[in-house]
């Protein structure tokens, strides 16, 4: 049988996991911005967007709303 110490101390968390999360939605900010800025970000046109939104609903019906809002 496993047990947990429950008094061992805990790992700090390091890179992204250990940031304060306005400083995370600052760095994708800059990531999103500089994707456009090279033509490398895709931008979703209205016949897509209801396409994405149609097959979203599809595989919630199919897994019963499972992962669905």
């Amino acid at each position: 049988m496993t047990t947990i110490d429950h008094d061992a101390p805990l790992r700090p968390r390091r890179g992204f996991a250990g940031m304060d999360p306005e400083r995370r939605r600052e760095i994708a900010r800059l990531g999103g911005r500089a994707a456009h800025e090279l033509g490398r970000a895709h931008e979703f046109t209205p016949e897509e967007a209801r396409e994405a939104r149609a097959k979203s609903l599809r595989a919630q019906d199919a897994d019963g709303g499972a992962s669905g809002p």
